[in-house]
């Protein structure tokens, strides 16, 4: 059963810049750089003829490619951090791809997701970490961003479900127009 999310892949040399932060946090474990994506959808763990349904709405999608935003660093869970990440503009085109992923994939029988949609790029898992170090570090790199970069697909991916940060395997791959 494949645990399945769609995301966005991030530039080779955006995922080294973005490596490039690691370190200097105890406790944190780090997510490898080839592993960095931008979720739009979380999935979950599905059946095999379920996932071929998800394939075939994802299809579907037809949105203009569009550019990325990433602005700074922050963290998620204030009096017990759990992540720290590299913080992405939630600009239009990001939001309509989102909850375009997210109506096809209600159509395909999928519960709605969860969570209210915060787009960002996973850096470490901070779960050994006290929130005082996690303030330390994010101000040791509050200058970071902004950084663009052109989106022209995206990706259903699937995961391992018993570990957080990958590995990642790419399952199939969906262009998106060069008309807006």
């Amino acid at each position: 059963m494949p645990r399945l999310f769609t995301g966005l892949k991030i530039p080779s040399d955006l995922a080294l810049r973005l490596s490039l932060l690691k370190g200097g946090l105890r406790g944190a474990r780090w997510v490898d750089e080839e592993n960095f994506h931008i979720t739009l959808r979380f999935i979950g763990d599905i059946e095999g003829p379920v996932a071929d349904d998800v394939v075939e709405a994802l299809a579907r999608v037809r949105r203009p490619g569009f550019e990325i935003r990433i602005e700074g660093l922050g963290a998620f869970g204030n009096k017990k951090p759990h992540c720290v990440w590299a913080r992405v503009a939630p600009d239009r085109p990001l939001l309509d791809l989102q909850a375009e992923h997210e109506r096809v994939l209600q159509r395909a029988g999928l519960e709605p997701g969860g969570r209210k949609y915060t787009p960002h790029v996973t850096l470490g898992r901070t779960r050994g970490s006290s929130p005082g170090d996690v303030a330390s570090w994010l101000a040791m790199r509050g200058d970071f961003g902004p950084v663009t970069f052109p989106v022209a697909e995206f990706v259903l991916f699937s995961a391992r479900s018993s570990t957080g940060g990958g590995p990642y395997v790419v399952e199939e791959v969906y262009d998106l127009t060069d008309e807006d």
